[in-house]
Order: C-alpha cells, then structure tokens, then sequence
C-alpha cells in the first residue's frame, strides 16, 4: 500500500505552459519574377506613403507604409529597414515617442540581421528622395571621386546611411521620453553617431549638441529613480519593522572612509536628535 507521499510523487509533472520566446516569421520564398512584382507594388505603396508624409499626413503615411511593409517578402531586410525608419519618422512628427523609438529599433535589428547574414542589397535601390525626407547631404567633387563605388562599397553605404537615420530617430524619441533607462539609451545612441562618418552638417551639430545636454539630464534622472526606490524599500522595510517596535531610522549606515566601504550600525533609540 502506497503513502500518500508516494502517490504524490509518482504523479508526473503538469507541463507547464512556457511563455512564447519572440519566434522569427517564417521565410517564404518567392521566384524572382514574383519577388519583383511583390517589390514594385511595396515600392508604389512606399512612393505614396513618402508624399502623403509631405503633405503631412502622417497618420495615413504610417498606414500605407505598413501596406508596403505587408507586401514586401519578409526576408528583404534592407526594404524593410528602410520602411520601419520612415514610419518612425512619422511617429516623431505625431509625438508619438514610445512607437517612434519601437520602429527605428526594428529598423536598426533589420539593418543588423542584413550585416550578419552577409547579403547583399536588392538589384534596384531607389534615391534617397524616395526613402527619406531630410535634405540631401552637400558632397564635394574629391569626396565623390574618394568614394567607394564597387558593389560591397555601395551596399555598406546605404546600409549605414539608413542605420545613421534610425539611430538619430531613436536617439531623439528616447531623449523625448525620459528616464533614466531611456536617457542613457539616447546618450549611447548618440555616442554611436559621434563615430559616424556619412552623418550631414546638421546632424553632427545635433549629435554634439546632445552630448552636452543629456548627460546633467541622465545624473538627475537617475538621482531621482534611485531616491524614489530607496524611498519605496524604507517604507516596506518600516512595515516589516514595525510590529517589533522598530523602523529603519534604527539601522544607520556609515561609510569607512578609508576603504570606501559601508556598515550598518543598530542604534535602539532611532537617530540622534537635532
């Protein structure tokens, strides 16, 4: 005759529903003529997305962008970065930071997960007047002829073009959301940029320009979460104290100064008066 223990051990486990890990949407891969009609509807639903920004009608650009976005193959990285960073672009003009920043990250991963997999970029890559609505970059003739036209050089160029648009877009959502978490990704953002090469005049003078700015601001927003944390730890600590007569003004720590270190010394009268 078993235990009751027994039989609670011989029970097998319940399976225990784990939560989905983020799963990578399935590939489906398309012939090139249907890969290209796919890639030429993306590219007039993106064309129409561009001039309904112009006319500053954002709400409807992010929604033919995302028709353009269902449309292109998914495994075209490249395109989609570009997608995902115009629609960031126009959660920025909405002030809509949360989306803006969530849309320039996905374009930053696509752009990432594009290098890593060493592809290169579509057969037809269209003008920058297509892709974004910033000002063109004023290039001088030496630079031109500096340039790196092969294949690879073309690719790694427009790759990082984009990479350096969703960047300043992240950076800039961030800074306008606040925290410290966030803050202190915009100042990394940013120190990305500072690196950059390919970033225009107007650019580089906001890159520098925050970088002066947002670090008092990430000390203060970090100053401020760390006093309401310690805030909310005393007040849960004087709640599990006080039915012993007890509250954390009993415990005070003091820091040795010669090692930097901290001890906790217990003082049953509570802190010395004033």
């Amino acid at each position: 005759m078993t235990t009751r223990t027994e039989r609670f051990q011989r029970k097998p486990a319940e399976k225990t529903e784990e939560p989905l890990k983020d799963e990578e949407e399935e590939v489906i891969r398309f012939s090139p003529e249907e890969e290209a009609a796919l890639l030429e509807k993306s590219n007039t639903q993106k064309t129409a997305a561009n001039d309904l920004f112009a006319k500053a009608s954002f709400q409807d650009a992010i929604e033919t962008y995302d028709k353009a976005l269902s449309t292109c193959p998914n495994y075209l990285d490249y395109e989609i970065a570009v997608l995902k960073s115009n629609i960031s672009a126009c959660h920025l003009k909405l002030e809509d930071w949360k989306k803006a920043m969530k849309a320039a990250t996905a374009s930053l991963d696509g752009l990432d997960k594009l290098q890593s997999k060493g592809k290169d970029l579509p057969k037809k890559v269209e003008g920058k007047s297509e892709e974004e609505e910033a000002d063109e970059e004023i290039v001088s003739e030496g630079a031109l002829k500096a340039e790196d036209t092969s294949d690879k050089g073309k690719r790694e160029a427009d790759i990082e073009r984009i990479r350096a648009k969703a960047l300043m877009r992240r950076a800039r959502a961030r800074s306008e959301l606040g925290g410290w978490a966030n803050l202190s990704g915009a100042e990394e953002d940013y120190k990305t940029l500072e690196k950059m090469q390919n970033l225009s005049m107007a650019d580089r003078k906001i890159v520098q320009r925050q970088l002066v700015v947002l670090p008092p601001r990430t000390k203060a927003a970090q100053e401020k979460e760390m006093g309401d944390m310690m805030g909310k730890l005393k007040e849960l600590g004087n709640g599990i104290l006080k039915p012993f007569g007890l509250s954390t003004d009993n415990f005070q720590m003091q820091k040795d100064p010669n090692t930097g270190g901290y001890s906790m010394n217990f003082n049953q009268g509570g802190p010395p008066s004033k």
